[in-house]
């Protein structure tokens, strides 16, 4: 059978391990967020000059100029 300090021992072992687990998870879990909010926005952004190039598309297609840079 096993002492009573060892027991205790595996007992405070199996608390820290537990311990550092949760604080893992937590961090993993704020990294998948922010990476969700980071590729939230970049696929926005990406629909956004998707639908600049369409519309230069068809600008292109009906002769319409593009206008000066602003420094002209």
């Amino acid at each position: 059978m096993a002492q009573p300090d060892d027991t205790e021992a595996r007992l405070v072992a199996l608390e820290t391990k537990v311990a550092y687990q949760d604080q893992i998870i937590e961090d993993l879990n704020a990294a998948v967020t922010g990476q969700w909010h980071e590729i939230d926005a970049l696929k926005r952004l990406a629909l956004s000059l998707i639908e600049q190039v369409k519309d230069m598309e068809v600008g292109a297609r009906l002769g319409v100029k593009e206008p000066p840079p602003p420094h002209y």
